[in-house]
């Protein structure tokens, strides 16, 4: 294989070559692009694959078409925007990201690499995506679909997310970065991995830089990028109550701000053991006639299993005030307020509608 800096020329016609004809050209963010536009669908994008991403990217730009409005926005309403596409903190990093380019960058997304990275929830592989393709700076990118693209075109050893690997990736993402073009190549890039050196199923044949590729050369495409050592996952166990009032609400809590859901509203959870009708009277405050147990539903997070064990109940007498000092509501399932909330207890809430 030539050398690297042979090789950069070579592979920066091929790819934009392909990219002019066959990339994405016609997503949402591409028009009227600009910092914020670009710094949102980013954050939407972390984990998340385009087709999934378009709607919720198109609903929140329409309440929120600047900056300012964003950080004007009460946390409640970009939680229920944001419901249903998972890693919550995402929602909460960038609603304060918003605040505090409102309030110390006048309104303004920050053209200065170092000032970007500093915001809540923005990495170096994030910044340098933003200021590429909103403003044509150079800086290099390194996300999954990336790190897929470079690992197996050098035939790199090793999971990418090792520090010594990923160093090795982040000085050829910064080699491989042009001096023009800076938007379409980060895109371009990026829609290789995402469109034709997938995960599974690699299209090698389609690849416009195939004739650079390693471990195509080598046959070996398949075992690149190495695969995260594997764990066993522990499980958790919770009850969550679907406790319901005279007018067929359902009661609701606030999670704390910080952890996993933070600040989304859920059902009042307590361990399996627990006296359910004791709970409630001690707890909240409310006397419960027969509880009757759902099936239960298992919900995968990155580093646990949770296993939610629903119990539905309603209120044995007239009274709904509830005395848990954390903030609570009670729910209208055919009314639904504009509330943040978790995926399962969505689904939940949707089943009892």
């Amino acid at each position: 294989m030539p050398s690297l800096k042979k090789n950069t020329d070579s592979f920066h016609q091929l790819l934009l070559g392909w990219f002019d004809h066959h990339g994405r050209h016609d997503l949402p963010w591409q028009a009227d692009r600009n910092p914020y536009r670009v710094w949102v669908s980013e954050i939407m994008l972390q984990q998340t694959q385009v087709t999934t991403v378009i709607p919720y990217f198109e609903r929140f730009m329409t309440r929120f078409p600047a900056v300012t409005q964003l950080a004007e926005a009460k946390l409640d309403e970009v939680l229920h925007l944001w419901t249903g596409l998972g890693y919550y903190a995402r929602a909460r990093n960038l609603h304060k990201a918003a605040q505090i380019i409102a309030s110390g960058h006048a309104g303004r997304f920050p053209d200065v690499f170092e000032d970007a990275l500093a915001l809540p929830g923005i990495g170096r592989s994030t910044a340098g995506a933003i200021l590429a393709q909103s403003l044509g700076r150079r800086h290099a990118i390194l996300d999954g679909n990336v790190k897929r693209v470079l690992t197996r075109l050098h035939a790199i050893e090793g999971w990418p997310g090792q520090k010594t690997v990923e160093d090795q990736l982040w000085q050829l993402a910064e080699q491989y970065t042009p001096d023009a073009r800076l938007a379409d190549y980060s895109q371009a890039i990026m829609d290789l991995g995402a469109t034709v050196c997938t995960r599974g199923k690699p299209r090698c044949g389609d690849c416009p830089v195939g004739e650079l590729c390693l471990a195509r050369q080598h046959k070996t495409v398949g075992q690149y990028p190495s695969s995260k050592p594997k764990k066993t996952l522990p499980v958790r166990q919770t009850h969550m109550l679907l406790l319901q009032d005279r007018h067929g609400q359902f009661l609701l809590q606030q999670r704390p701000p910080t952890g996993i859901w933070g600040g989304l509203w859920s059902f009042p959870e307590c361990p399996l053991e627990t006296d359910i009708d004791a709970w409630c009277e001690q707890q909240l405050g409310l006397v419960i006639g027969p509880a009757q147990q759902g099936d239960v539903l298992r919900h995968t997070f990155s580093h646990f299993h949770l296993d939610i064990h629903p119990i539905r109940a309603s209120l044995k007498d007239h009274t709904d005030r509830v005395m848990e000092a954390t903030a609570t509501l009670w729910y209208n399932t055919r009314q639904p307020d504009a509330l943040g909330l978790p995926g399962p207890v969505k689904q939940m809430l949707e089943q009892l509608a």
